[in-house]
């Protein structure tokens, strides 16, 4: 009786708490969170000490990690020598002088005596203009000197006369008197006919042009047969000098006064010429002259450099770049640019070492040498040299592989030359 009421207070199946039934299916959900979660840490594991494997291996990028064996390197030795401090700037060249003839007479031109591009020297012939209208005047000129001549000489002649004969009272004074200013007259107009001949010349001369200087003549602007006139501004030739020859540069006002603090106040200084792309030397000559003032504009004065130019290399109006030789120092510690690195503002170097105080047997492996960073001090740097301190003459320091380099590492040196590098490495 008790137990059928039992059984009758006993909820349905589908009124049963919902643990009682799913229980299992929860336990198999969270099983399978915790499988995922450890094969992903398994992943992550492997993929770290993955990386961390390749990192301990020499690395041509620039890995530091596990360098396990010694590194090539190729050398360089600090010496003492002589370094010159430069100027550079951009400069122009020009010549020292260039004509633009124009006509002096009007006429038609008979001749052209030159060809184009030729070099020219001074008074030769270069274009002539019909001279037989200036002849012609030049021929009136003269016959109205010889004629007023004439009537001075006569007037002399009567003066003389005149002279004598009031020395006997014979003619009154005035009449003697007179004749001296009749004398002064045709003396006047005899400088007056001696000018117009030579003015007459002048124009006929102009007729026949020549070269005022030495120097290359340009391109054909006229031909026989144009009609020229003296008051047109029409070019016939243009001759510009090309030996010797300058170059107009700026420099900074900065740098002026170490320049003219220099012997002669920078006079005399040897400067060269190099082409637009700075990779060849085209001349070399000397300062002969200094702006007066400063371009306010642009903070610079301008130089004036001669240049013998023998062999025509300078051209007029050609675009160079100058470098200004303003003083040598002398007794200098030298290495190559390529062996001297930089952290930011710091330089330094790899200097070779070895335990027996010597680098002589670092060719050969198995040998106790290394690398040792050392800060220096740069200054002046030309022509691949590079002036330091901080080294002394005689040490050998790295010049190559400075991406496997470090302080303290294992090298060997190369008995053929490395490609250098110049890559900036950093303090460890």
């Amino acid at each position: 009786m008790n137990q059928e009421k039992a059984a009758n207070l006993a909820p349905p199946d589908h009124q049963r708490p919902p643990h009682e039934g799913s229980g299992g299916k929860k336990k198999t959900y969270w099983a399978w969170i915790i499988v995922f979660l450890g094969v992903g840490l398994i992943v992550v594991w492997a993929f770290y000490h993955h990386d961390e494997g390749k990192g301990a291996q020499p690395s041509a990028s620039g890995g530091r990690r596990g360098i396990s064996g010694p590194i090539t390197i190729a050398t360089a030795t600090a010496q003492t020598g002589d370094i010159g401090v430069y100027l550079d700037a951009i400069g122009t060249v020009t010549a020292l002088y260039t004509d633009s003839i124009t006509a002096q007479v009007t006429g038609v031109i008979t001749a052209v005596h030159y060809k184009e591009g030729q070099e020219v020297k001074k008074d030769d012939p270069l274009i002539d203009i019909d001279p037989r209208p200036y002849e012609a005047t030049v021929i009136q000129a003269q016959g109205a000197l010889e004629r007023d001549q004439n009537i001075l000489a006569q007037a002399q002649m009567d003066l003389e006369r005149y002279k004598d004969a009031w020395a006997r009272n014979a003619i009154p004074r005035q009449t003697y008197e007179d004749q001296e200013k009749i004398v002064l007259q045709d003396q006047g107009t005899v400088k007056n006919d001696e000018g117009t001949l030579r003015y007459d010349q002048v124009q006929l001369a102009y007729c026949h042009i020549t070269a005022p200087i030495n120097g290359r003549v340009g391109l054909r602007l006229v031909d026989p047969g144009n009609l020229v006139t003296a008051s047109a501004t029409t070019t016939l030739v243009v001759i510009t000098e090309m030996q010797p020859i300058t170059v107009v540069a700026t420099i900074s006002e900065d740098s002026l006064p170490e320049v003219l603090s220099q012997p002669h106040h920078g006079i005399d200084l040897p400067i060269e010429a190099w082409d637009r792309a700075n990779e060849k030397k085209i001349a070399g000559g000397k300062v002969i002259s200094f702006d007066n003032q400063i371009d306010t504009t642009t903070g610079t004065v301008k130089v004036r450099a001669q240049f013998d130019n023998k062999k025509g290399a300078l051209y007029p109006n050609e675009f160079v770049n100058t470098r200004l030789l303003v003083k040598t120092l002398h007794d200098q510690i030298l290495l190559p640019s390529s062996a001297v690195q930089h952290n930011g503002s710091a330089a330094f170097v790899y200097v070779i070492q070895n335990s027996k105080g010597s680098v002589a047997d670092c060719g050969r492996p198995n040998q106790d040498c290394s690398a040792s960073m050392r800060n220096v001090k740069t200054g002046v740097s030309e022509g691949g040299k590079t002036a330091v301190q901080g080294v002394n003459e005689g040490e050998v320091v790295a010049d190559s592989s400075f991406d496997k380099l470090q302080n303290g590492v294992k090298i060997v040196v190369s008995e053929t030359p490395l490609p250098t590098t110049s890559s900036q490495g950093n303090a460890q």
